[in-house]
């Protein structure tokens, strides 16, 4: 390829791990669709997590037999461990991922890039949840991803599906936030995000077609609980202050609403503890109630200490005058939690376990708690309603 006629090159990552049954033919579909219809320079990595069966074999002799097309091979799993190789040391423009699955629909690609090429955003991401997108997946895998997502707009993400594998990043933003996301796994696309949208950065998104793939290995329960925890540790790092990264000169910062930077990160603190409150005190109820009761009387307890604590905490409210009628509008959140959790646990199966039951409550209360914190900043303690 003439460097005279180079346009800009995009690197495609294909992470992964015992897929000899799908390589072949995905990269094939993936490699013609790019050569027939994508007007950029494009460059296919496979990039081999450790597979146990013929995955390497098979992504050796794709790179050998087609144009455009490598593999690297890494000899430990994980999709964040693998992107952060391939990225790190690319000489590309913009550089993407998908998954080998295909699932995402190949004619969003090319929008997927373009506004990076053109400057007008730093990442973008493929969404499965705007109106515009469709989307066939089974009823677990889109409950687990739309209460994820729910938390992290609870926590202020501007973003709406973080874990969609079908995403894109400029080259000098991606080298800016790589030395600070330290996730090697799952949640290393969130982490990833929520550094960007942190520091400022424009994350677009695009509507995708999306099917399920039926023989994914995908441990969904544990991926769940891995992000949580990731979730936790992005939260503290930035209480901290550590989460600020050098950001390029191109990068045009947004601004969040008045106050909202603040209060994010202690609202976000003060329902951890109030969480880790929750569960605790569900737990030891249990011993005496019904998974109803205990419910209420934990979230009772905890939501009106919730509500203190955001008062004074979160919002900077202090003294005593209006405390009653605080705790009064602060109640509207607990009903929605109370009919949320309640909800989910009349869908747990008779018999299940209690790491069900709390796994059921759990994702309840954090589909809740966005809306406990838009209740709260917009209404309970709107400064404009405190002035009157």
């Amino acid at each position: 390829m003439s460097t005279a006629l180079r346009t800009a090159l995009v690197e495609i990552v294909v992470p992964v791990h015992n897929e000899e049954r799908a390589l072949a033919a995905s990269v094939g579909r993936l490699h013609a669709y790019l050569t027939e219809s994508f007007p950029y320079d494009f460059r296919i990595t496979i990039a081999d997590n450790a597979s146990t069966d013929g995955t390497w074999p098979i992504a050796r002799d794709l790179a050998a037999r087609l144009p455009n097309v490598r593999a690297v091979h890494l000899d430990e799993k994980g999709r964040g461990r693998a992107l952060r190789r391939v990225w790190s040391g690319s000489d590309a423009d913009v550089l993407s991922y998908m998954d080998v699955d295909l699932s995402t629909g190949l004619d969003a690609f090319l929008p997927l890039v373009a506004p990076l090429l053109s400057g007008h955003s730093d990442l973008a991401i493929g969404t499965r949840l705007a109106r515009a997108s469709r989307t066939v997946r089974g009823p677990r895998r889109e409950f687990v991803s739309r209460c994820y997502n729910l938390i992290l707009r609870a926590m202020g993400a501007g973003f709406s599906d973080a874990q969609c594998g079908f995403k894109a990043v400029r080259a000098d933003i991606a080298q800016a936030l790589l030395p600070e996301v330290e996730d090697e796994q799952w949640f290393f696309d969130t982490e990833l995000l929520l550094l960007a949208e942190r520091n400022g950065m424009r994350i677009h998104e695009v509507p995708v077609d999306w099917v399920d793939d039926p023989d994914s290995r995908v441990d969904i329960v544990r991926t769940a609980i891995d992000d949580l925890r990731g979730l936790a540790r992005v939260t503290r790092k930035v209480l901290s202050g550590a989460a600020r990264v050098p950001v390029p000169p191109s990068v045009e910062r947004a601004r969040m609403p008045e106050g909202m930077g603040r209060q994010l990160p202690r609202f976000a603190a003060v329902g951890v503890v109030s969480t880790l409150s929750y569960l605790l005190l569900y737990t030891l109820l249990r011993a005496v109630l019904t998974p109803f009761a205990a419910n209420a009387v934990a979230l009772l307890v905890t939501a009106v200490a919730n509500t203190g604590a955001n008062r004074r905490f979160t919002f900077g409210v202090t003294g005593r005058a209006g405390v009653l009628r605080h705790q009064a509008e602060g109640a509207v959140a607990f009903f929605v939690g109370l009919a949320l959790s309640t909800g989910a646990l009349a869908l747990v199966p008779a018999g299940a376990s209690h790491a069900v039951e709390l796994g059921a409550v759990v994702v309840a209360n954090a589909m809740a708690t966005l809306v406990r914190f838009m209740l709260l900043r917009v209404w309970v303690f709107n400064p404009k309603r405190r002035r009157k």
